[in-house]
């Protein structure tokens, strides 16, 4: 069995953690910002040192950070270390040009590099219900795969480096566009008088209902406090899947709805709740 190291620890790296430690791997972790003994013990993972101690006790290297900068600057760390013979897997929803831009660096060390995003908040991550998106050679996708199994039942390899992160993109950009048509039709019915809880009671039950609105109904109605995905995240989210478009010719007018839902949600203080709160909130100041 793999030795595991996971590099990012907030929600969704934590999840990724103990979602692997609880299914029986040996995971150790390391922050830029530093791992505290507690936090190690709490998600029952080791602790490295450095960032070079993690690498060496690990022979698949998982990625969880927030942005571009830290990927890339985490990539550039690894590059500077002996890498022959790992697997790396960056699971963070960043620009494709993150690991296509490193691929032949990663080569040259021996090592063998996926562009791995998930799709799914951290409670899906914990229960193995997440989808993962997998871009890569068919060898590195193949060896992967068990590790990714126990994160993801809907796992699935769909093409060469880079388009894990593309398929991201059409995925959670179908997402970020239902969000901003109930949005908008919230706003309609609370203009018409309709009770909120009646209006996303009918879609939610109905033809337009999906799993995601069911799985966030009780956070949109109020009996689920619990933040799984914040709104900044969706929102940086965005700024990558325009830029993808933008890069492929496409004008995604969709995704500049979004957009501009949740810089509304951000701008009414909204910044770090569930992005399902949105919803309501759209409801609310109709």
């Amino acid at each position: 069995m793999d030795r595991i190291g996971v590099i990012g620890l907030g929600r969704m790296g934590s999840a990724i953690a103990a979602r692997l430690v609880g299914q029986g791997h040996a995971v150790a972790g390391w922050t830029r910002s530093g791992l505290t003994a507690d936090r190690a013990r709490e998600l029952g993972i080791a602790r490295a040192e450095t960032l070079a101690d993690l690498v060496a006790g690990s022979d698949t290297v998982i990625l969880s950070l927030f942005d571009d900068a830290a990927v890339g600057a985490v990539l550039d760390a690894l590059l500077d270390l002996p890498l022959d013979g790992k697997l790396i897997v960056e699971t963070s929803t960043v620009s494709p040009q993150q690991v296509q831009s490193r691929a032949a660096g990663f080569a040259e060390k021996g090592a063998m590099i996926l562009d791995a995003p998930i799709s799914g908040g951290p409670e899906l991550v914990a229960v193995g219900h997440c989808g993962i998106f997998v871009g890569g050679t068919a060898e590195a996708a193949e060896r992967f795969a068990a590790i990714g199994a126990v994160l993801s039942d809907k796992l699935a390899h769909v093409g060469p480096l880079g388009t894990g992160l593309v398929m991201k993109v059409v995925n959670n950009g179908v997402l970020q566009g239902y969000f901003a048509t109930l949005a908008e039709m919230m706003r309609i019915a609370k203009r018409a008088g309709l009770p909120f809880e009646t209006a996303l009671g009918i879609v939610a039950k109905g033809p337009a209902g999906t799993p995601m609105l069911t799985a966030r109904l009780p956070k949109m109605l109020g009996q689920d406090e619990g933040v799984g995905f914040p709104i900044s995240g969706v929102s940086k989210d965005n700024a990558i899947f325009q830029q993808v478009a933008e890069e492929l010719g496409v004008d995604a007018a969709c995704l500049r709805s979004a957009a501009a839902l949740w810089q509304t949600g951000i701008e009414d203080g909204l910044a770090e709740a569930d992005v399902a709160m949105q919803i309501p909130h759209a409801y609310d100041t109709a």
